[in-house]
């Protein structure tokens, strides 16, 4: 799988340093109390994206009821939410740093396969044998004993996973190496783990969830934006610089590795693109100065409509700019004596536009689905208050 980094490039130096200030300055837009709840919503957005690259097209409101326990009778359809609560579920616990350090080794990526796979049902752990045409069990977490075939490609033999997962933990793990570089090898990895596909199923998903983890290990990645959509939302130029990347040397002047030098370098240019447009369009989103003026005239137009009472948008404006306040600030936030203001408050909580642990604890901006599509435009790519 030579060469595990591609030439040295200004182009792809001046993307990974882009990613760098841009991802610093997405980190300084929120509260920090706000950035919590938002990792929520942005966990769901990156299931839903990662399920496109799939070709499962799993609703925002069928993740939503999938995380409330609330499944379709329909097999396929819950298979689906099964599948998208088992993605966020592993998101979630590489978020809390509960998962294996670092990532890069093999021990986190068969973690990832297994965390995942194990909270799927029989029905998706199966996969056909290309050569025998007998159907195969996926073993969570178990590297691949079945030879397979994606598209064009023909991965690397079983018995050759273990050592090329080996090499690729040494050359990516490096935390010697320049971090300009190893940002640059977060995109590199990206395509070499596909390349190695060490499961007989959900390479694709594994690999989405250790490109985050890797960006996050490295002060990158956070739980605020997401490759995932950038992906998605350009999966055929994706797919595309995959397979490219999975050619042979073209030549003598295409490197000195077994694989195209050229193709690598134009897969990490587009996987670092994508990165950065991503993290700009979660900047513009979260600018304060604009969430607020999306929030204040959704605020009116439901508050003329008899759907919020008079005094909400006060309590979701103190929770935009301090993260939180104590029950108690309703009174003199809203203006109302404490029994009004506290049914506006009960109000805001009972819709979920406002969430606190405990009835008397301090309360904070909720995200419920319902609200994505006027707080956080083209977050998804269609509306996700469709049936």
């Amino acid at each position: 799988m030579e060469p595990l980094f591609p030439e040295e490039s200004k182009t792809l130096s001046d993307l990974a340093t882009e990613l760098v200030a841009k991802s610093n300055a997405l980190a300084g837009r929120l509260q920090p109390v706000i950035q919590e709840g938002i990792g929520d919503l942005v966990r769901s957005m990156n299931c839903y994206y990662s399920n496109l690259i799939e070709g499962h097209h799993t609703h925002p409101i069928d993740i939503d009821k999938a995380l409330a326990g609330d499944y379709s009778a329909e097999p396929e359809k819950r298979n689906l939410q099964l599948e998208a609560r088992a993605h966020i579920d592993v998101q979630r616990k590489m978020d809390a740093g509960a998962a294996p350090q670092p990532s890069t080794s093999t021990e986190f990526i068969r973690w990832v396969h297994k965390e995942f796979c194990q909270q799927l049902p029989e029905t998706l752990l199966v996969v056909t044998d290309p050569k025998t045409g007998r159907e195969e069990k996926v073993v969570p977490g178990e590297l691949r004993k079945i030879h397979v075939k994606v598209g064009q490609h023909i991965p690397p033999a079983p018995e050759d996973l273990a050592p090329l997962l080996e090499r690729f933990a040494s050359a990516y793990g490096n935390d010697k190496l320049p971090k300009i570089q190893r940002i640059i090898g977060v995109a590199a990895s990206h395509h070499r783990l596909l390349w190695i596909h060490p499961f007989a199923d959900g390479n694709g998903r594994v690999t989405r969830l250790y490109s985050h983890a890797f960006l996050k290990e490295l002060g990158i990645g956070s739980s605020l934006w997401s490759v995932s959509r950038g992906l998605a939302r350009a999966v055929d130029k994706y797919k595309a610089a995959l397979q490219s990347a999975d050619q042979p040397r073209r030549g003598d002047l295409d490197g000195r590795g077994n694989l195209t030098q050229a193709g690598l370098v134009d897969f990490c240019t587009f996987f670092l693109s994508s990165c950065v447009d991503q993290v700009v369009f979660m900047e513009s989103l979260f600018e304060p100065a604009e969430l607020q003026r999306r929030m204040e005239i959704w605020c009116e137009e439901e508050t003329r409509a008899d759907r919020l009472p008079k005094g909400s948008w006060a309590l979701l404006r103190e929770a935009v700019l301090a993260g939180e306040f104590a029950r108690g600030k309703a009174p003199e936030l809203t203006g109302y004596q404490e029994r009004q203001a506290r049914t506006v408050l009960n109000t805001l909580i009972e819709k979920g536009f406002l969430v606190s642990p405990t009835s008397r604890s301090a309360v904070r901006l909720g995200f419920p689905l319902a609200v994505v599509d006027r707080w956080f435009p083209r977050l998804y790519t269609g509306p996700v208050s469709a049936s």
